[in-house]
């Protein structure tokens, strides 16, 4: 039999099946196990993807599989049709698929293995009588022992020493054993069930009854999703199924855990990236081997090795993070979709604002739409009052806190509860400025302005990490003019400190939760202090529910709303929405404010009002009519490389292949265009864009003509991604 095989080696070069002869000492069917072969002059590792009969390949130079290196297949049939389904539609690597379904903490980690001490009780009896009268802790041990039948050898060398345990074991009157250990501890369930309300019980049937499409469950913010999820879950359990829960970000993922475990035990399993190497490898072989019947996790747990699922859900399904915009480069929405289709069940995107394309698709009915427009217990959504900081600097206020916002915080403090402030941006500041030449520093790896962040006292690249002294003069000039550019998290908090001086102010954002359980213990703390502050960035916006917080604050609501993406109006209404909707969650009634230069600007009226459906009317409308997606389709193509002359090279020749493209479909292509990247370099790599925009109606046909097209221009050292509908084209 003939194994076909992907080599783990990261090269587009090298990025397809090979075919290998399976030795007579290897099982026949080793689809989906890893393999060692060997590769030119080398033995590296592989995954075989699929069995055949027989080969192309010449007798003389086929090679066969050394040996497998694991037990069992660690790749499952399901998620190997997914890796060729990225290849065809995103125009990924096959090792790519393969890497994210097998993670490099799989890979290269083991089982954390427990000694365990029993008692042969049928050598007692003559280890004893080999005992002096001054032997007490061979006794104490045995005494032990007999009342409690194993234990720990770690808790028995630690009471009675290590020696006393080692000779035992040699006489044979203690046996040792392994026991694998899990080092993510679950608790057991202790949650009650909640009644549900008459729109939740809807909700449950709805999703339940539609495995042929997904269900955009659009429900404002504390209506009950969550009890809603938790109930399908339920049901599918009963069912003998499984079931996958994403949430958008990390630092989400420990909260919701929570909740289900809560729920559901220790059936529960927890995926996303700030685990360590260890936990991720205990709780991926849990969810393999059944053990995990639900897993919670972000973007990454789409590829978890889940079987006979029967839900997937995506909370907060609009949040950008379930974009990835970095290699590999996929939307999680996708693979989802393929999965459930796979398995044959529901796919619940829930939101209270749903993306505009999601939402689309829920009006034309490619999607379920199921709603639930009121809060569980009939609190009202708090008030949105809109503050013009024009109108603040004329009156005199220099500050980047309105009166407003100062005058209801000193109110929300005497009241002993709660104020969450949101900023945009981490750090101290975006950027520092000579005020004499406008020089900006940059980072020397990466195009793009350092950021000030005063608590260290230094300038960081937020893409690549790496610090430069803060400056006190101009390296230009040489003038010690030095402006602070736009506002960030530590800068709010100080500004704070001077007006609440006695008040506790807590900071969540990228550079305060810099351990895993930071984010956690900021968040605990904060929850059990009353009267406190919370500033923090996206962090901040979903997913929290304080019963003691009754004020939110947007600092400046403009930040996401002036870039250069199509998605900036969108992204605004649904991070103001968000974070609005963390105050008046309990009995105590919450109020927003909401501070821009651009106060009458539509998404803010329709923001202060609640109103997502007029909001998608007139965003909609303005998408037909510019033809941008859903009407439309993004692409870019990213070329990078360390050389910029190769980069540059294959720009312009996948330029004028694509313009022959536009003459082709006409009227159909709406735009094309070659251009350097705004950010022209990240850690030393050179990057040009390509960007073209066309019919949906031609989509899959245009997808079709540029991967063949990269794949007929690849050129060594220079990588190319294709992104569909990016967020950001930087």
């Amino acid at each position: 039999m003939i194994a076909e095989v992907i080599v783990d080696v990261m090269s587009s070069e090298v990025d397809r099946v090979f075919d290998y002869n399976i030795p007579s000492f290897l099982p026949d069917n080793l689809t989906g196990y890893r393999v060692l072969v060997p590769f030119g002059n080398r033995k590296i590792e592989g995954y075989v993807v699929g069995i055949k009969e027989t080969t192309d390949c010449p007798e003389d130079k086929l090679k066969s599989i050394i040996s497998t290196l694991d037990s069992y297949p660690i790749i499952l049939d399901e998620l190997i049709g997914l890796m060729h389904y990225m290849k065809d539609k995103m125009y990924l690597r096959l090792i790519d698929g393969i890497r994210l379904a097998v993670p490099s903490q799989i890979r290269n980690s083991k089982d954390k293995l427990e000694r365990i001490i029993t008692l042969d009780d049928t050598k007692v009896a003559e280890y004893m009588s080999t005992l002096s009268s001054r032997s007490k802790n061979p006794k104490l041990v045995i005494e032990y022992l007999t009342n409690q039948p194993t234990e720990k050898y770690t808790t028995l060398s630690t009471r009675y020493g290590n020696s006393v345990i080692n000779k035992m074991l040699e006489y044979g009157v203690l046996i040792e054993s392994k026991k694998r250990v899990n080092r993510v501890s679950h608790s057991q369930s202790s949650d009650t069930k909640h009644q549900l309300t008459d729109l939740q019980q809807k909700a449950v049937n709805s999703i339940l009854s539609n495995h042929d499409k997904p269900t955009v469950l659009f429900g404002v913010t504390g209506s009950g999703k969550t009890e809603v999820y938790m109930n399908v879950i339920e049901r599918v359990l009963e069912s003998n199924k499984t079931a996958l829960m994403l949430v958008p970000e990390i630092s989400l993922t420990p909260q919701m855990a929570r909740v289900f475990n809560a729920r559901f035990g220790d059936s529960v399993a927890v995926l996303h990236s700030a685990l360590s190497v260890g936990e991720k490898h205990d709780e991926w072989f849990r969810i393999y081997r059944g053990e995990a019947r639900i897993v919670v996790g972000a973007r990454s747990a789409i590829f978890a090795p889940i079987k006979n699922l029967g839900v997937i859900i995506i909370d907060e399904e609009h949040d950008n993070s379930y974009l990835s915009d970095s290699n590999p480069r996929y939307l999680t929405h996708n693979i989802a979709e393929y999965r459930a289709k796979i398995n044959n069940c529901p796919l619940v995107l829930g939101s209270a604002t749903p993306s505009v394309e999601t939402f689309h698709k829920a009006k034309s009915g490619q999607y379920n739409l199921v709603e639930m427009p009121v809060r569980v217990n009939s609190r009202p959504m708090p008030p949105i009052e809109i503050i013009d900081m024009c109108e603040q600097f004329r009156l005199g206020n220099v500050s980047m806190l309105s009166t407003q916002l100062l005058d209801k915080l000193h109110e929300t403090i005497d009241n002993g509860k709660q104020a969450i402030l949101f900023i945009n941006r981490r750090g101290f500041s975006s950027y520092l400025m000579c005020r004499e030449c406008s020089y900006i520093p940059k980072c020397t790896d990466c195009d793009v302005s350092l950021v000030y962040h005063k608590s260290e006292g230094v300038l960081k690249c937020h893409y690549c990490g790496k610090k430069f002294r803060a400056l006190t003069k101009c390296p230009e000039c040489g003038s010690d003019s030095i402006k602070l550019g736009a506002t960030g998290t530590q800068q709010v908090v100080e500004v704070l400190k001077e007006h609440f001086p006695n008040t506790p102010i807590f900071r969540l954002d990228n550079d305060s939760v810099t351990t895993k359980d930071a984010y956690s213990k900021i968040l605990g703390e904060f929850g059990a202090t009353s009267p406190s502050i919370l500033v923090g960035t996206q962090m901040v916006t979903k997913g929290h529910d304080f019963p003691s917080v009754t004020l939110v604050g947007i600092v400046d609501a403009d930040i996401s709303l002036f870039n250069y993406s199509y998605k900036a109006s969108e992204t605004t209404f649904q991070l103001m929405t968000q974070v609005a909707g963390r105050a008046g969650r309990s009995k105590d009634n919450g109020y927003v404010v909401l501070q821009t230069y651009v106060p009458k600007n539509p998404v803010y009226i329709t923001c202060a009002n609640y109103d997502y459906l007029k909001f998608y009317d007139k965003e909609i409308n303005l998408r037909e009519v510019t033809k941008y997606p859903p009407y439309a389709n993004i692409i870019r193509l990213l070329v990078t490389s360390e050389d910029d002359e190769l980069a540059k090279k294959l720009t312009h020749k996948l330029i004028m292949a694509l313009k022959e493209y536009r003459v082709q479909f006409g009227k159909e292509f709406y735009f094309l265009e070659a251009m350097k990247s705004p950010i022209n370099k990240i850690k030393n790599k050179h990057r040009y864009q390509i960007v073209m925009r066309y019919s949906a109606n031609i989509n899959d046909t245009v997808l079709a003509k540029i991967h063949n097209l990269l794949e007929e221009n690849k050129i060594n050292k220079v990588s190319v991604f294709v992104e569909t509908n990016p967020i950001s084209l930087s």
